[in-house]
């Protein structure tokens, strides 16, 4: 029996025996030759059936065992292609809703189609593209502070109380009381500074009970945090983060080529990412653009748009920090800038456009977070747990929250954010 070979090993066998598995991805019947593209999970191989061969059972999706001969073929993906001796339904499949073989720019589907059939269409290779993109960028995330001496954290999900305020939270009934979706990890990171552990980061799912029906909002996401202690000021932040950064396009340019050429992106070489001051965006906006509602201590929807166009022809960059927010604008552990104290030290980084990673320096004297706590109408009592990390000493420290989908969906030219969710969940989609 012959072992089995994957797609894009084939060429590796030619003049041998091989066998292929996968799903029939497309069949051709071109004057009495009949054509199998088989899929697996390296891509596409060309199956060429004789006519002796009975596949009348055999349709799109069916799975399907193949042994053969490999031959050379130009044509054919790869450069080989497999003269079948035999063919095996596995398992059959219905007609399914979706012609998974026809590209998205020809098949055009409504994107509420692709969410509602979703068990098949993940299974067209240009959808799946975007996740093993998105693979690729958690496991750079992981790779690069794993490499500056950060460790892996996992923290709850369900919580008493919202780590940044706000009526955005999903309730849960909890036994003989009430709990939380949790809407970051921010608590626990900083908590996990103080440990000793001094760098920490999370992958995690984070849930926002927002009802904005945009295309850049889901309500749960994935959410890339990382916190730091003994820093100097959210420019350490930044500067990490910057390198991360960096480091996921250099590294998905690389691994991901094929996906990339096929999805027709480009990734630019990053270099130095520039900086506005929230104080200087809002001048901007003003006088360049006559711009003056939505930016009363922060930008809007808008408003992150024209700074990324004035980064983009200024300084030639897709990206752009914007620091210093209005302390009003900020969660309540976030550090007030000594010299302009109703700002904050705080950054946004911004994408094409797009706000993709929220971040900054957190207070770190005990007695200045109660008293912020209080200042902001909620009981420093409910928050026992967290503040014990101050009392007993914590460093100076920051981080940020990166959305995953956000960053794919721009990286990629993506038109909404639920393209880039495998399952997306908003306002009214609980399935699949």
């Amino acid at each position: 029996m012959s072992a089995r070979v994957l797609s894009s090993e084939m060429a590796g066998f030619e003049g041998k025996r091989v066998r292929v598995e996968g799903w029939v991805h497309r069949i051709r019947d071109l004057g009495g030759v009949r054509f199998l593209s088989v899929r697996d999970r390296s891509g596409l191989a060309q199956v060429v059936v004789p006519g002796e061969i009975d596949i009348s059972g055999v349709g799109c999706e069916c799975v399907i065992r193949v042994d053969g001969i490999s031959r050379s073929e130009p044509r054919a993906p790869g450069g080989v292609e497999v003269l079948a001796s035999r063919v095996d339904v596995v398992a059959r499949a219905e007609l399914p809703p979706l012609e998974v073989y026809k590209p998205l720019s020809v098949s055009r589907p409504r994107l509420d189609t692709l969410l509602d059939n979703r068990a098949v269409s993940l299974r067209i290779p240009e959808v799946l593209d975007i996740f093993r993109v998105q693979a690729e960028i958690v496991k750079c995330f992981r790779s690069y502070l794993d490499s500056q001496d950060f460790v892996e954290i996992n923290t709850p999900k369900l919580v008493l109380a919202g780590a940044e305020g706000g009526a955005a939270l999903f309730e849960v009934d909890y036994f003989e009381q009430t709990a939380y979706l949790a809407q970051s990890p921010q608590f626990y990171k900083q908590i996990m500074v103080g440990s000793g552990l001094e760098r920490v980061y999370e992958v995690g799912h984070a849930y926002r009970a927002e009802k904005s029906e945009t295309s850049r909002h889901i309500t749960e996401f994935v959410s890339l945090d990382f916190e730091i202690g003994f820093i100097e000021d959210e420019q350490d932040l930044m500067q990490m983060l910057s390198e991360v950064i960096r480091y996921m396009f250099s590294e998905v340019r690389r691994v991901c080529a094929a996906e990339l050429e096929r999805m027709e992106v480009t990734l630019p070489q990053l270099t130095e990412i520039p900086q506005i001051s929230y104080l200087e965006a809002e001048t901007l906006l003003r006088e360049k653009f006559g711009k003056s509602e939505g930016i009363n201590g922060d930008l809007d929807t808008e408003g992150e748009r024209l700074i990324g166009e004035w980064a983009a022809k200024e300084h030639g960059n897709e990206f752009v920090f914007v620091t210093g927010y209005a302390m009003e604008k900020r969660p309540v552990y976030a550090l007030a800038h000594e010299e302009f104290p109703e700002y904050s030290r705080s950054f946004d980084l911004l994408y094409r456009g797009v706000e993709i990673v929220t971040g900054g320096q957190r207070i770190h004297d005990y007695g200045q977070l109660v008293v912020a706590l209080r200042n902001a109408g909620l009981d420093p009592t409910d928050y026992r747990g967290y503040l014990a990390a101050f009392k007993y000493g914590m460093p100076p420290h920051g981080g940020m929250g990166m959305g995953l989908e956000r960053l794919t969906k721009q990286m990629l030219g993506l038109s909404n954010i639920k393209e880039a969710c495998l399952f997306p969940r908003d306002r009214y989609r609980l399935t699949p």
